[in-house]
């Protein structure tokens, strides 16, 4: 008997199993279509009016520590898909879940490559510091993960304005609610102290300029026609979760950060 097709194929088997065999995930764009650095203005440096404003605005945020609003950034923090579904359920009108929503998080998982991918390119480029480098100054977060990356352009705001462009593409009729939460996500990162106000900036910008040209695209555009009709057959089920504590909510997105 030839043994040699089953070691071939318990070979491949294993490779696949410890994920060597499988295929990196890719997203809309190929490489070299799009160069974010092009469109980003530089990381603020010393000197600089947007360094000194930064470094004004982190000292002045750390009196919001405690407050519901810092609570609320504390919860941003978490960024797993799950969690950023949560976030936008109040304002989409229906309670997101990767089971209920699977359409709609592929679609986003794919998108994010792309986002994720040019705001990496920029915080490498720039490599600027955290402002609790800088200045002294509580975190809603471990410090000591945070200083292992870079600040500019922010990588939190990058995928909750990801979701926020994607779910107003969706659900359009629930766009302004939709994209108020995304700055509200955003702003989160320097009331938490995690991030530059810049760097939040630089995070809707990196992921709003990216997404430009994945909206271009042919599957994008068949992968958002499905998530489109998940979502709005969700919002018509009347058996569909709805989510709780969007008045709370609602105010604290609308708050203005002093």
């Amino acid at each position: 008997m030839n043994r040699r097709p089953l070691l071939v194929f318990a070979f491949g088997a294993a490779l696949l199993a410890t994920g060597l065999g499988a295929a990196k995930p890719q997203g809309y764009l190929a490489d070299g279509q799009f160069d974010i650095l092009a469109v980003l203005p530089p990381a603020p440096m010393q000197g600089d009016a947007r360094y000194e404003a930064d470094r004004t605005i982190f000292r002045q945020t750390r009196a919001m520590v405690g407050t519901p609003r810092y609570r609320l950034a504390t919860s941003d923090a978490v960024y797993k898909q799950p969690a950023l579904m949560a976030d936008f359920s109040c304002a989409v009108g229906v309670s997101l879940t990767p089971q209920d929503a699977p359409r709609t998080k592929a679609l986003v998982d794919r998108a994010m490559i792309d986002t994720e991918h040019q705001t990496g390119i920029a915080k490498d480029h720039y490599k600027r510091l955290r402002p609790f480098l800088i200045d002294q100054g509580p975190v809603c977060e471990d410090k000591t993960e945070l200083a292992k990356s870079y600040d500019y352009p922010s990588g939190h705001t990058t995928l909750g304005w990801t979701w926020a462009l994607i779910l107003s593409d969706l659900v359009p009729d629930r766009a302004t609610a939709i994209l108020a939460r995304g700055r509200a996500y955003g702003d989160s990162r320097f009331i938490c102290g995690a991030h530059n106000e810049s760097a939040v900036e630089g995070g809707k910008l990196s992921a709003g300029s990216t997404m430009a040209v994945v909206r271009t695209t042919q599957a994008y555009q068949a992968d958002a026609a499905a998530a489109r009709a998940e979502l709005q057959a969700l919002l018509r089920d009347p058996a569909a979760a709805r989510p709780t504590g969007c008045d709370v909510e609602r105010q604290l997105v609308a708050q203005r950060v002093q």
